[in-house]
Formats: C-alpha cells, structure tokens, sequence
C-alpha cells in the first residue's frame, strides 16, 4: 500500500472524508514525533533521534518485534515527556486535532494516569490537564475544518501496579467533567482482572462502563475474567476469541463453524471487540494464525457477526490512523464502503455513551457514508 494523506477505494471515495469513531486509541501511543523532540529538550530527557522525521521511523521499527512486552517499553519515552500539566495539555490537544483530521467524529481517549506522577502532578490534577488539553483541540477542529467531534477520556488503571480501586475513584470523581470510562491494561500474562475485584466492584455499584485489555497477550482465560471480573462492556482487541471458534471445514463459498460457549456468549451479546490489525501484527497477538494482515481472524469475526471495530491502538508506534488501518482492510480483505459502515456502526453502538447520543452518533456517521456514495 502507498502511503499518503489520502486512500481511495475503487469507487473513487476517499476513506479520510469518511466519518469513523475510535474506541482504543493511547493517549501516551499518539504523540507527534516533533512534539517529543520538543517536549524532551525541555525535560532534558535523551532520545534515540532527535530528528522527528528518524525519531517517528525508530518507534515504528522498535514496535515492530512481534513482542507486547517489547512493545510497551517505548513508552519509557512518550510517558518522560508527559509529566507536568503543560506537556499533558498540548499533547490531549494535538491528539484531538488529529483525530479530527481523520475524520474522527467521536473518540475516547485512554490513558494511565498513574504515569504521569514524576514531577509532582496529583492524579486529579493530571485528569485536569488532559481535559483542558481535550476541550482546547474540540475547539480548534470546529474553528478550523467545522468538525462537531466529541472525545471522551478512559481512566486506566496499569494491572501491573495496585493502584486499581485509587485510579476507580479518580473516575468516579470526573465522570460528569470529561471521563466516561474506565480501562484496565499492561501485561495481562499474571495479572487477570480478578486482582482488581474491589476496584470493579466499586464502578459497577457506580453503573460507570468499563473496558479491559484481554484476548491480546493472553487467551480465553483473560477474556473471561474480563467478562466475569470486569464486567467489560467492552474488550481491548479481544482478537484471541477466535481461539473459542473451531473451523470445521471450508470450500470456496461457504466456511462452517462451531463457537465455544464464550465465543458464543460474546457473540450472542454483541459485545464490542476492540480490534486493531496493525497493533496486533507488531505485539505478536495473532501468531496463532500468522504474521500477515490476512492471517488477522478480523475478517472471520466480522463474516460470523461478531460487533468488531477497527481501531489505532498506538498511533505512533503503528505509523498509522483510522483511514490507514481502514484502507489496509479494505485492501486485504475486499471491503467495500457498505462494510466500513458497518464497522463504524459497531463502534457508534459500543461507545460510552447514553443511548440517544449513540444513536445520533449512528445517524451522522449513515448520513456521511450516504453522501460518500451518492
């Protein structure tokens, strides 16, 4: 695929016009390479390029070692220049201005707090700068390409640290000023859901949504206790699910299955999977099947009717966005304009959000995908 800021289908429709909503996008995995450099020299923190043009093809080659663990230690970076409330403000604000020139009608921002304590911030004060930083970018993109882009913030708390009931109450507290959920992530190997019972139970006395990392670095047993510890509504990447669907022959037209009865559940409750093809080829989380994009389960999940979305993950450690993780899916599995709408469908029906505003959300994101097709 050519790289570019446009990706036209065969139909002519440029895919950056279309309108997209993103669910799992890293606030800490979307900076601007130039905005590190900068960020860094301020700080004093040492970089492996100090070119923003090297510096953005070093996160990508770094990220691309089939390793999670590998994966997450370029954050050392992005989190060492996140630690005052200036630096998490331009960072939110330059996040929301991109997605906006993506297309981004509605996001949600996730990030871990807990990260960004060095330089004396309290968590609640770090909440703070990022929702300035967020409600400063909404701004800027309804003045400058007249995009009514709404962005909420997910509170995650790392499973790798015990800081879960703490990053719950933060929550709780900013629910009604910018935070709409809550997210567990990290190293799922050894750390299930399970560990963080108080805090899950606290959220769900709350009836305040939750999402968990599950499914990528480990298998059905991290989605479970997702589900059954968590309470997720939702689940981050979730790809491994497939592992519960048994292929139980094929010809050229037809596929016939059998879904385990979790699969089956996740189906049956059309529970979000928060997939993200480029992510999940560079952490290794489908090397079950392969290690090309058409290997991903993706498109298996989608034809089985599964309520999978596309997402960026890490939008910097990926090189990418929503038109070029889109534009890959196309190009890959043959998708045509009716089938991004309906991925864009899924994720406007798994958003943290009232049901209203999901549907008015479903209804712009139709009246868009019409107008590209007329």
């Amino acid at each position: 695929m050519t790289d570019g800021p446009e990706y036209l289908m065969e139909s002519g429709v440029d895919i950056a016009s279309l309108p997209k909503v993103s669910l799992h996008d890293h606030l800490d995995g979307g900076l601007r390479p130039q905005t590190i450099v900068e960020l860094a020299d301020e700080v004093g923190l040492a970089l492996p390029e100090t070119d923003a043009d090297l510096l953005g093809e070093w996160f990508r080659a770094q990220s691309d070692s089939g390793s999670l663990p590998r994966y997450l230690e370029t954050f050392a970076i992005t989190t060492g220049v996140m630690q005052t409330a200036p630096a998490l403000t331009r960072v939110a604000r330059e996040f929301v201005q991109d997605l906006g020139a993506d297309g981004v009608l509605y996001g949600e921002v996730r990030w871990a707090p807990e990260q960004h304590l060095e330089r004396d911030l309290t968590l609640d004060e770090a909440v703070e700068a990022v929702q300035a930083g967020i409600e400063a970018g909404i701004e800027d993109v309804r003045r400058t390409i007249g995009l009514d882009l709404r962005v909420g913030q997910l509170v995650t708390a790392m499973r790798q640290n015990d800081r879960g009931l703490e990053l719950a109450e933060l929550a709780l507290r900013h629910r009604a000023r910018g935070v709409v959920g809550f997210d567990l992530a990290g190293p799922e190997a050894g750390f299930p859901p399970s560990r963080f019972a108080e805090a899950f139970d606290l959220l769900a006395e709350n009836w305040f949504p939750v999402t968990v990392h599950a499914g990528e670095a480990a298998d059905l047993d991290s989605i479970t206790s997702a589900l059954l510890d968590g309470r997720a509504l939702r689940l981050g990447h979730g790809v491994r699910l497939a592992l519960d669907i048994e292929i139980e022959g094929e010809d050229d037209s037809s596929t016939w299955v059998s879904l385990g009865h979790l699969a089956h559940w996740v189906k049956d409750r059309e529970i979000p999977l928060e997939l993200c093809p480029t992510s999940n080829l560079q952490t290794g989380a489908i090397e079950e099947w392969g290690d090309e994009l058409a290997d991903h389960p993706f498109d298996l999940l989608y034809q089985l009717g599964f309520r999978v979305t596309v997402n960026t993950d890490n939008r910097l450690m990926s090189g990418t966005s929503l038109t070029r993780e889109l534009a890959l899916l196309v190009e890959t599995f043959g998708y045509d304009l009716a089938d991004l709408e309906v991925l864009q469908l899924n994720a406007a029906a798994g958003a943290f959000l009232s049901v209203e505003d999901r549907e008015e959300l479903a209804d712009r994101i139709s009246a868009g995908f019409d107008e590209a097709g007329a």
